[in-house]
């Protein structure tokens, strides 16, 4: 007869996905996470197959944090201005009670991108491109701009959102509306 956990899944994940978001992957160690999670090795394995299951699980957990913003952003008919709000939220989230500082899934990205786990980069490589295609789409309202320049300003906006990422870790909110009020200048 199987054991009965004495756990819930979704909360030991979101209890390592705090763990990966502030320490990144390979920084974090199977020690590390039991510490985090409050079960053992064994109750790891049988749950998720290994720390890369604890993973990809803690992704889709981030994922689901942050779905809000994304619906917000797609569903939203404001153009440019709703990617600028879309700036805004993203760091607003890290100021929420739990949360940490960054995004979890640029961090990933950055981590990941010189990986051999095609499983990871597959998924960072989709959610990049998907959030690509949601600034072209948003920058294509304006029909003053042809295709090459909306291309060119997705691709900004982009790179833009991994420098926010990364700056939202360590500069302070002001420095932080001066770097959103700044890019969204150029749009």
């Amino acid at each position: 007869m199987a054991r009965q956990k004495q756990y819930i899944e979704a909360e030991v994940i979101e209890k390592a996905m705090g763990l990966f978001w502030r320490n990144g992957y390979e920084n974090t160690s199977m020690q590390m996470l039991e510490k985090e999670m409050g079960i053992n090795k064994f109750s790891i394995y049988a749950s998720f197959g290994s720390k890369h299951g604890v993973f990809l699980e803690s992704l889709k957990s981030y994922k689901k944090k942050i779905s809000s913003i994304f619906e917000k952003l797609q569903n939203s008919t404001k153009g440019a201005e709703a990617i600028k709000e879309f700036f805004y939220d993203s760091v607003d989230v890290c100021h929420k009670p739990g949360n940490h500082s960054g995004c979890l899934l640029t961090n990933t990205y950055n981590e990941f991108i010189e990986s051999n786990d095609q499983v990871i980069k597959e998924q960072m490589t989709t959610f990049m491109a998907d959030l690509k295609t949601i600034f072209i789409e948003k920058l294509s309202g304006n029909t003053n701009k042809d295709k090459q320049t909306i291309q060119k300003q997705a691709n900004f906006l982009l790179l833009a959102k991994h420098g926010l990422a990364a700056a939202s870790r360590v500069n302070n909110p002001k420095e932080i509306e001066d770097y959103i009020e700044m890019t969204f200048q150029v749009i």
